[in-house]
């Protein structure tokens, strides 16, 4: 698991800075100039070059910050940034250090707000009440910084579309700046069930975006109970519909636990029914962190116990062609015929394995565990492929 977030070991600053500092990492010594005042230069034990607007100097390298003292601004990184590379973008605020993007990465997602009018059973990022406005700030500073040839990035919350038009500018600044990007929203859908802002949304006319929004239940007040919003079920429902009527694309999320599995041929069978046109349908297992640990009791369902449920269930929604995908899930408690639909996702920053998967031949292949799963328990059922 990778840190991206905590304490710098020394930061020297040769202005005051009354405001986070939102940096693009440069390992590029002949960078132009011009370029280089607005970056930060992550030495090397080679030559160093001059005018960067900030130097990050590796735990290894401490000895060279003498070349810096007093010079310029540069930041003393602790062994966990080890990873840090070209065109990575980090902030600094005091002596906090967050990674916010990564060039080498595949699973980019950035936080738009903690703030949502959910507060679903298993939320991963429980929400706060609280004015966060400073998050958009500095993703409208960010998205110009982010990489022309990044191929994919993620917006999640909280609820991204509180934002309103907020929302709808970070999407057009994906536009603006990033047009050849993949864009993937994650929303609980209520938003777009206003006919004005699903239209707002569409009339941005990204080349390249979709809304993943979750659907747990074909009966409308267990779905409610599971996301803890009276009416959320009718909301989304038609927040999908209007979408599609806009020709939006529409992926529909089912994280997978007690309480969803109960009816998920049920739900799979409603969706094939009543929402065929959506563009992706994904199930998921369960990430145990946020309010899952405090509702684990009823939450919790060992996968290989559901294993035969989920063939049910992706059975149901390959028979009616849909894009089906299974996430989150080790390779090795899946049935054999979940395979062609089987994905390996979890975010790399967030991935591990057990000791259980030592000498499996087919690691390579496995979405293995989140961090999370590691510590706080995973299925009875985790057994290597030996050929």
């Amino acid at each position: 698991m990778l840190k991206l977030a905590g304490k710098v070991r020394r930061i020297q600053l040769t202005e005051v800075q009354d405001r986070p500092l939102l940096l693009q990492v440069s390992t590029n010594p002949v960078l132009p100039k011009v370029m280089r005042a607005t970056r930060a230069f992550l030495m090397s034990d080679g030559e160093l070059p001059e005018g960067y607007q900030h130097y990050l100097i590796p735990a290894s390298l401490e000895w060279r910050a003498g070349e810096l003292e007093g010079k310029s601004s540069f930041t003393l990184l602790p062994d966990d940034y080890d990873y840090l590379g070209n065109e990575d973008i980090i902030r600094l605020d005091g002596q906090a250090i967050r990674v916010l993007f990564r060039a080498n990465s595949g699973h980019n997602s950035l936080l738009v707000t903690e703030q949502c009018n959910h507060y679903c059973l298993m939320c991963s990022q429980p929400p706060k009440n609280v004015d966060d406005s400073w998050i958009l700030n500095e993703l409208e500073a960010l998205i110009p910084l982010i990489p022309r040839d990044t191929p994919e990035v993620g917006f999640s919350g909280g609820e991204p579309t509180l934002a309103k038009d907020r929302f709808i500018n970070l999407i057009r600044m994906m536009k603006s700046y990033l047009p050849r990007t993949v864009v993937h929203v994650l929303s609980n859908g209520r938003a777009f069930a206003d006919e004005h802002f699903s239209q707002q949304y569409a009339e941005l006319d990204h080349p390249d975006i979709m809304v993943g929004i979750p659907l747990y239940s074909d009966d409308p007040s267990l779905h409610d109970y599971i996301v803890q919003a009276p009416g959320a079920f009718q909301e989304t429902v038609q927040g999908i519909l209007n979408l599609k009527r806009l020709g939006q694309k529409v992926e529909i999320r089912i994280v997978l636990h007690k309480q969803s599995i109960s009816r998920l041929p049920q739900l799979c069978e409603y969706i094939a029914r009543n929402l065929l046109f959506v563009d992706h349908v994904t199930l998921m297992g369960l990430e145990m962190i946020g309010f899952t640990r405090a509702n684990l009791d009823e939450l919790w369902i060992d996968p290989v116990d559901y294993r035969d449920i989920l063939s049910e269930a992706v059975a149901i929604l390959a028979a009616y062609r849909m894009n089906v995908s299974v996430y989150n899930h080790p390779l090795c408690i899946v049935n054999n015929d979940v395979l062609p639909y089987y994905r390996k996702s979890i975010s790399d920053w967030k991935n591990e394995y057990v000791p259980e998967c030592e000498g499996c031949v087919r690691k390579s292949e496995c979405g293995g565990f989140f961090s999370s799963g590691v510590r706080n328990g995973y299925s009875r059922a985790i057994m290597p492929f030996l050929k």
